[in-house]
């Protein structure tokens, strides 16, 4: 297909660091034929590999499993009971790690597949060892695919829908752009299932219950979750700091689109909930290593900006992509803790080689840089 040219618009994803995109069922299975989608998500794949390219990490939640298997157990009920549901999910999701597998590989993108239940991201072990099991796969460049363990789960101890499971996920690995893809461009101010007046949102700030007022419910067919789930999993996501897209994935390239201008719903997080975030990164995270910066680059970071590469001095600890790591002056004061961009392999081999080779060599929208300004936390 050629490339598709939309209206102008000023927001990309390319100043995001850490993306996850949610791909619901209805863009996995088609709901009349159950027959999968696979060309679509080769060009999702493609769309990724152009994320991964320009140092952005990626995450993919994804829902299909129970669409896939319920319809190659020839279970065409619009609601599954619950033993029928984890037997489909159970059947399904081999078809759905098959699919992502073959169809990022042709990109030469790894892929790994994580299973999750609600209690991996309530009680406080499993949800570390979640995070570091994540934060590990970034570090590697892979791909990780994560979906509810449907096959063991029930109604009442799920995350509900995979919207909510992906904004909880965008803050366990410290996620600044969550992207939900679905079959409908965004948020519109009526139901366009049910009304032909209604208009496409396309920047929220708060989601207000006039914003809720203009979610539909979920339609028949094989999604569990509509607009509302959305809006509940924006809400989420913008509490810690998180930039949440609703649009829509139904055409070729749909994370290229987003780029290009193609109309959809960006929520965007308040002052409040960035500086949320900010806290959230000085208490609530275990640093996992050190770098000392000169005493010039510690007054740029008191200035507000975010650190780069040529004023690290020295580092230390064992550090993946995302972990908290502590910044210090060459005195010994503690200057700020941020979420780093690289592991401490990464920034090695970057000081190892001249800082000219180094950053020439890094493809990331924001070269050279450690840690971004908003993922900084300045010490009081």
């Amino acid at each position: 297909m050629g490339a598709q040219t939309f209206p102008p618009t000023s927001r990309t994803m390319a100043g995001a660091r850490r993306i996850i995109v949610k791909v619901g069922s209805a863009l996995i299975v088609d709901p009349t034929t159950g027959v999968t989608r696979e060309p679509w998500l080769e060009l999702l794949a493609e769309d990724v590999a152009r994320l991964r390219s320009r140092g952005q990490d990626v995450a993919v939640v994804s829902s299909g499993a129970v669409a896939i298997g319920r319809h190659r157990l020839d279970l065409h009920q619009t609601m599954l009971p619950t033993r029928d549901r984890q037997a489909a999910a159970a059947v399904g999701q081999m078809h759905l790690t098959r699919m992502y597998r073959e169809a990022f590989a042709r990109y030469r993108l790894t892929t790994a597949q994580v299973l999750l239940t609600l209690n991996d991201t309530t009680e406080r072990q499993r949800l570390l060892n979640v995070r570091a099991c994540l934060i590990k796969l970034l570090t590697f460049q892979a791909i990780p695919v994560l979906n509810e363990n449907d096959a063991i789960a029930t109604r009442a101890g799920s995350f509900g829908d995979n919207d909510r499971l992906a904004a909880r996920a965008a803050r366990l690995i410290g996620s600044d752009t969550l992207v939900l893809l679905s079959n409908v461009a965004g948020l519109y101010s009526a139901d366009p299932n049910v009304s032909s007046s209604g208009t496409l949102i396309r920047e929220v700030h708060d989601v207000t219950p006039e914003i809720e007022r203009m979610a539909g419910g979920a339609r028949f067919g094989y999604s569990s979750g509509g607009m509302t789930a959305k809006l509940v999993a924006a809400r989420m996501a913008l509490a810690s700091g998180c930039t949440v897209i609703i649009a829509d994935g139904r055409g070729a390239h749909p994370l290229a689109a987003i780029d290009a201008g193609k109309p959809c719903t960006w929520f965007l997080p308040s002052i409040g909930a960035l500086i949320a975030r900010k806290t959230w990164i000085a208490s609530a995270l275990r640093p996992e290593g050190v770098v000392v910066v000169a005493d010039a680059t510690a007054i740029q970071l008191r200035l507000g900006q975010g650190l780069h590469i040529d004023g690290v001095t020295s580092f230390d600890g064992d550090f993946g992509r995302g972990d908290a790591i502590i910044v210090r002056d060459v005195h010994g004061n503690e200057v700020a803790r941020g979420l780093s961009i690289y592991s401490n392999r990464e920034l090695r081999w970057m000081t190892r080689r001249s800082r000219r080779e180094a950053v020439a060599s890094l493809t990331c929208c924001k070269l050279g840089q450690v840690i971004d300004g908003d993922d900084l936390a300045l010490a009081n």
